[in-house]
């Protein structure tokens, strides 16, 4: 597994059909992107953001057991090695079991479900309000009429999977709707609340990464403009299914599509995307093979 995590991470660096890797390289030293300071504070961003997403997964495990901080450490980052080639990480939620004994399993990926909902419920309200004032903004086509017959379609899905579950009981590898909806009811307000406000902490931390990148990269845009673009990015690129090794690919096609509308080079958007991709999930996942090298099942409890 981590062989093949170093494979495929080389492979994605030197066959980029979007970036040349010696173009991306040069065009990193020109800028001085490299250079001390910048590298340093980067990486502190970097690092922030794992120990917030770190601390989330502690907080989220300790309504039934407690675990200590580098427990949390292990699990967070060798399960993001683990998921690097499924479909939207969905390895992820199996290699968080892994961790923990046969009778906690359903539970965790329980709770695995939970916190990468609430993000996405961050990543969707940020990004909704940044594309309604990217469409504002900017001259962007849209086929209104399309895009409100998809999102009835959506709707019309939704409802009845809805009555669906209502009528009869559904389970969920062995687990029914209702137990499942039973589990989310019986977690406090105070958990939703503190992973709800580690995963805001989370998006604005490698939200600002982005523009810290592009302000080194050299393009001239404040803040407020560039949070407009990069909310809008993060969400469609969100909702687009993708093995996560070419999570990279997706984002960099959504990115390019999005600044080129706000006069920003595809050289420029692509390299930002490729360092966001190496400073977030490359080296924590280099990180975390050390720990899927060392993993040991966990032994049952005695009865």
């Amino acid at each position: 597994m981590v062989v093949g995590a170093f494979y495929f991470i080389y492979y994605k660096l030197t066959s980029n059909n979007q970036l040349d890797f010696q173009v991306f390289n040069g065009f990193l030293q020109k800028n001085k992107v490299f250079s001390l300071k910048n590298i340093g504070l980067l990486m502190i961003l970097s690092v922030f953001n794992w120990f917030l997403e770190i601390l989330k997964w502690k907080q989220l495990v300790s309504i039934f057991k407690k675990i200590s901080f580098k427990k949390a450490v292990q699990q967070s980052l060798g399960s993001l090695t683990a998921s690097l080639f499924t479909p939207n990480r969905i390895g992820e939620y199996g290699a968080k079991a892994i961790f923990f004994t046969s009778e906690f399993r359903k539970k965790i990926v329980l709770l695995n479900f939970l916190g990468n909902m609430i993000q996405m419920l961050v990543t969707t309200v940020f990004g909704i309000i940044g594309l309604y004032y990217f469409i504002s903004k900017y001259p962007v086509d849209i086929d209104y009429h399309k895009t409100v017959r998809f999102l009835g379609i959506i709707l019309i899905i939704t409802s009845m999977a809805f009555l669906g579950w209502k009528k009869k009981e559904v389970t969920i590898k062995g687990i029914s709707i209702e137990k499942i909806i039973n589990f989310f009811k019986n977690i406090s307000l105070r958990h939703y609340l503190t992973c709800l406000i580690l995963s805001t902490g989370r998006y604005l931390v490698f939200s600002f990464q982005f523009y810290l990148l592009l302000h080194f990269f050299g393009v001239e845009v404040s803040y407020k403009n560039a949070m407009i673009v990069i909310t809008s990015m993060y969400l469609l690129a969100s909702v687009i299914p993708s093995i996560f090794i070419f999570d990279v690919v997706i984002k960099g096609s959504v990115a390019v599509y999005l600044f080129s509308i706000v006069g920003v080079n595809e050289l420029t958007t692509l390299s930002v995307v490729t360092c966001m991709w190496l400073l977030n999930f490359v080296f924590p996942s280099i990180v975390g093979s050390v720990f899927v090298l060392k993993f040991k099942l966990p032994k049952p409890v005695e009865p």
